[in-house]
């Protein structure tokens, strides 16, 4: 679950001789916490709770960490010009609210892992909650990643899009309904089950179905990223509503030698144009013409 930037052309992920590496590393990150996810979900089914939750703590941390780097990407793409907000809708809805809700999501699901695996009884209703809002978050991020719009693009980079956004949708979904199942069998089972045992097996199989969707729009994510970066900067997708002149004009005014320069250029023009010339005063005193006419 990550809204990457390599569709919008004002993307900052880093230096500019680092900016593809750091968009390359931001993928296979999240390909590398599928993994995880998938791993730990296997040690849950081989009787392995602790080890297999500690992976999924580790999984959700590198989705945490990708998140927060693809909201940071995005808004110093725009200068952290929160007001160009209002201009181009795509930035709210999708640059900065999928990021967010994604890594809300991942920080719920976290704290109920962690509160099972502790076996604090107190938190164990309040994990059971939180494993599901931390779905429900993760649904809302998918519906909101689907929101991104390409004007420019072909069919190819569509397709490409579609691939990563229809296996993390699913996932997400999945998730969510393997968390409402699983807090009905803990409401029937009562107080006989406590700590990671309240993980159902329901629960466990639908989430290693679920993180092999996340593994697979992760793997097409890269390969959307490799194309996106081979195209043209022209064929990139530029903020809308007028977003991009304005982003433009304040880049320019704020660039320091762009403003010493306009200011001395009415200095230059002031010490090249010469005033005209004036004409010739006679020197011969008024009376002497006067006697010299008569």
């Amino acid at each position: 679950m990550v809204k990457l930037a390599t569709a919008r052309e004002c993307r900052m992920y880093g230096p500019r001789l680092s900016r593809n590496r750091a968009e390359y590393m931001n993928a296979g990150v999240y390909v590398f916490s599928a993994i995880v996810l998938i791993c730990g979900f296997a040690g849950l089914l081989l009787r392995q709770p602790i080890l297999g939750s500690v992976l999924l703590m580790i999984g959700l941390t590198c989705i945490i960490v990708v998140n927060v780097h693809d909201l940071i990407a995005h808004l110093a793409g725009i200068d952290y010009r929160i007001g160009l907000m209002e201009l181009d809708i795509q930035l709210p809805l999708v640059e900065i609210a999928v990021p967010v809700v994604q890594t809300l999501g991942a920080i719920l699901f976290f704290l109920a892992l962690l509160f099972l695996l502790i076996q604090e009884d107190k938190g164990e209703d309040h994990a059971m909650n939180m494993i599901i809002a931390g779905a429900v978050l993760w649904v809302i991020g998918s519906i909101l990643n689907s929101c991104q719009i390409y004007e420019r693009a072909d069919g190819h980079v569509q397709i490409l899009q579609q691939s990563v956004q229809i296996p993390f949708l699913t996932g997400s979904f999945l998730f969510m309904v393997a968390a409402i199942l699983n807090s009905r069998e803990h409401e029937q089972a009562g107080m006989l089950r406590h700590g990671l045992v309240l993980l159902t097996r329901t629960w466990i199989w639908m989430g290693t179905f679920a993180s092999f969707l996340l593994l697979i729009g992760g793997l097409a994510n890269v390969v959307k990223v490799f194309k996106m970066l081979q195209m043209d900067r022209l064929r990139l997708e530029k903020l809308r509503g007028g977003a991009q002149e304005r982003l433009m004009r304040i880049r320019e005014g704020q660039t320091p030698f762009l403003t010493e320069e306009r200011r001395k250029w009415p200095r230059a023009m002031e010490a090249t144009t010469e005033p005209p010339e004036a004409p010739p005063v006679p020197t011969t005193p008024y009376k002497d013409v006067l006697v010299g006419n008569s």
